[in-house]
């Protein structure tokens, strides 16, 4: 069965294939809009190309320490990863740079919001199951490659744990968290500098053009608007792509790590397991997740072959979703039954406790929370509901109450997320043990492929917008964009969401196999919270994901604060730009962003992969496990905070804007104004902190599943008994 997971990766890099020359064959609109797509383009690729520069440069050193320390198939797998994770990221930022200005171009010409978007679906699509096609493409290559011709998953390969140079076993498990380390760095990255990016562009092209100068957003007048739109395929495209290409493939390779330790636990323990069944437990997440994609290509098939799209996105677009879910889940049903029914030994050595559909049931209850967490984000960012009304009531009494009502909400919405990711991490346990946590994470993530391209036409949708109101296109136009726009601020609020959640899961089980890295097969697995070295790590560990968060906002407003002053300027200093006889300068503001990030995006990037290797050779393994457990668990109620606290002050904006408090509260007026604050406020929050927050637990916890070996071995409280006794 595992031939099945390059079928479907192949077939869906077909089909995205396809959608991308179907998108790029349709009409671009007038010379205006031309131009400004054009420009757009340019500013991208010039960011993207510089970005992947830097990048390719930490990734090679990196690369070479692995294969000096680790082995070299880790290390190249690490490369695997990284050139699929970039890989994934370039294409939708492409796509996105070509469909923006084709769908504002369709909205002009059908007047229809159902066809315009189809359009900017398809060019979703085209991301969306780019990061699926890719994970798996990667992973199969990496399986076949060292799993089976290099031989690391035979039962000796995986007992004998070949020992390197200065005495670190490596396996199989070692060679798959490479590659996961691979795609998490590239995340890590990209997810940073596209987020900085376009919150700078974005907070002063606001703080500007809406609250001094009183232009309409994405005015032609304003000069950071085209790095506005630059850094939405940047940051919320290429950043997205990358980010949960690296969430599904650490959920996947998560419980394929899991499923060896666990094999190893059986054999201790005397079960009767066989290397047939360690291959069909590594191999399930694996399988699982190739028919999970096939399911999202059908899913974004149905919505693309419709013949008469309905005017209501929401429905449209949740209907995919479903689809693609419930069709993972049978499709999923299927694979299980093939692979464990008939093999009742495996549900004892493995802790199936509810007999071979057991993986299923975890895989399940993830489906069903990932999808129940979508519902509350939805919820509380959607100006449908009375959580963002409430903001946007707010904003009548200026911005302070905004930014209080706005941050109550965040707060608020923590708990029933958080109930409900309990509840499946209970269910999946009760049924699948740790094996089944884990397929929870893979069950959440199975449908990435239409999750992400639901997420992805957003951004689209978005620079569609601000094309339209550059382009002076009719107020119908706009009227369009900015509908499936506030659809998207939702549907991204949901992606970050299942992002997030996947993210727990996946950091739990990454865990679970580091306590088995450096316990001796067959000891019980307790990480004593009160051992002074675990508990100052869980203390420290919760506040670092503050500190990051700290350090990215802290960047945002640096760059958003030179950008708010070269705005300033060029209005002084060229008078005729407001009264539109004079054009501004879209350049520097462009030079100003991509510098503001690339400068900035470095020390927060590389915290994640330096704070458990230096903490882990000073003080221990305890002593990282303390800091993997508080930061996991305080990043996820600072993701899940910022992602809908900032989503819900952009939609009570929105709301404002779509004149429903009254025209005396519209566009213009200083309710706006105060709404317009609480959007700047919530913008490096929703699009910067909280999308970064899951790829810092993620890559925390894959380079100290890597190194673990290392520090466990070469880590100071164990030199220093030994250098005491040749002193003495």
């Amino acid at each position: 069965m595992i031939a099945f997971v390059i079928i479907a990766a192949l077939f869906a890099l077909a089909y995205v294939a396809f959608n991308y020359l179907r998108v790029k064959k349709l009409e671009e609109g007038t010379d205006t809009m031309k131009e400004i797509a054009s420009a757009i383009r340019i500013g991208a690729n010039a960011f993207v190309n510089y970005e992947y520069k830097v990048i390719a440069i930490v990734a090679a050193i990196i690369a070479v320490i692995m294969l000096i320390f680790i082995s070299w198939q880790a290390a190249c797998a690490f490369l695997i990863g990284a050139v699929m994770s970039a890989s994934a990221g370039y294409i939708g930022m492409k796509i996105a740079t070509y469909a923006n200005v084709r769908v504002t171009n369709r909205a002009r010409e059908s007047e229809s919001l159902g066809e315009t978007l189809r359009v900017a679906f398809q060019g979703g699509s085209v991301m969306g199951l780019s990061v699926a096609g890719f994970a798996l493409l990667g992973i199969f290559i990496v399986y076949m490659l060292f799993g089976k011709l290099n031989g690391q998953l035979s039962v000796e390969a995986i007992n004998a744990s070949k020992p390197n140079w200065i005495g670190i076993g490596t396996n199989f498990t070692m060679t798959l968290s490479g590659y996961a380390l691979g795609c998490s760095t590239i995340a890590m990255f990209n997810r940073i500098g596209g987020g900085i990016y376009t919150k700078a562009a974005d907070m002063g092209a606001d703080l500007v053009g809406k609250t001094e100068a009183h232009i309409p957003e994405d005015d032609p007048r304003n000069p950071a608007t085209i790095a506005d739109n630059v850094g939405d395929n940047v940051g919320d495209v290429a950043g997205l792509g990358s980010d949960l290409l690296e969430s599904f493939v650490g959920a996947i390779l998560a419980t394929s790590i899991l499923g060896v330790h666990l094999f190893l636990t059986a054999q201790h323990n005397r079960m009767p397991v066989t290397e047939a069944q360690l291959i069909k437990v590594i191999s399930y997440p694996i399988i699982f997740c190739a028919f999970g994609l096939i399911a999202c290509v059908l899913g974004v098939m149905t919505l693309l072959l419709k013949k008469k799209i309905s005017e209501d996105p929401h429905r449209e677009l949740n209907f995919a979703t479903w689809l693609s879910a419930g069709l993972t889940l049978v499709l999923g049903f299927v694979v299980t039954l093939i692979l464990f029914r008939k093999d009742p030994d495996i549900a004892k050595a493995f802790g199936f406790r509810i007999g071979w559909i057991s993986p299923l049931v975890g895989a399940g209850a993830g489906i069903v929370s990932g999808i129940v967490i979508g519902m509350l984000a939805e919820y509380y960012t959607s100006y449908d509901y009375n959580p963002t009304k409430r903001i946007a009531d707010a904003s009548k009494e200026g911005p302070a109450l905004t930014i209080t009502q706005g941050l109550a909400v965040g707060m608020r919405s923590c708990m029933l997320p958080l109930i409900v990711l309990g509840l499946a991490l209970i269910v999946s346990y009760a049924c699948c043990g740790l094996f089944g946590v884990a397929m929870a994470g893979v069950g959440m993530l199975s449908f990435v492929g239409i999750t992400v391209s639901v997420d992805t036409y957003g951004p689209i949708s978005d620079n569609a917008g601000g094309i339209a109101e550059m382009s002076e296109l009719p107020e119908n136009v706009r009227k369009i964009t900015d509908t499936l726009d506030s659809v998207g601020n939702t549907t991204a609020a949901i992606g970050k969401g299942f992002a997030i959640g996947s993210a727990s899961f996946a950091a739990l089980s990454m865990m679970v196999s580091y306590l088995y890295s450096y316990n001796e097969v067959g000891t019980n697995l307790v990480l004593n919270l009160m051992n002074p070295l675990t508990l100052a790590g869980a203390l420290i560990g919760a506040a670092l994901p503050f500190l990051f968060s700290g350090i990215l906002i802290d960047a945002v407003a640096a760059a958003a604060r030179k950008m708010v002053d070269e705005v300033r300027r060029q209005f002084r200093e060229i008078p005729g730009i407001l009264d539109g006889t004079a054009k501004p300068d879209y350049k520097t503001c462009i030079e100003i962003s991509s510098q503001g990030s690339l400068q900035a995006m470095r020390f927060p990037a590389l915290m994640a992969i330096i704070i458990p290797v230096v903490t882990g050779f000073l003080l221990g393994p305890e002593f990282v496990g303390g800091i993997l457990i508080g930061g996991t668990i305080t990043a996820i109620m600072l993701a899940i905070f910022t992602g809908n606290a900032g989503g819900a002050w952009d939609n009570a904006k929105k709301l404002i804007e779509t004149g429903a408090l009254g025209k005396e509260n519209a566009k213009g007026s200083d309710t706006h104004a105060a709404a317009v604050v609480g959007d700047t406020v919530g913008d490096p929050l929703k699009d910067t902190v909280g999308p970064c927050l899951d790829i810092f637990i993620k890559i925390m916890s894959t380079v100290s599943l890597v190194m673990v070996p290392l520090f466990m071995k070469f880590n100071l409280l164990n030199l220093l008994p030994k250098l005491a006794d040749l002193f003495h």
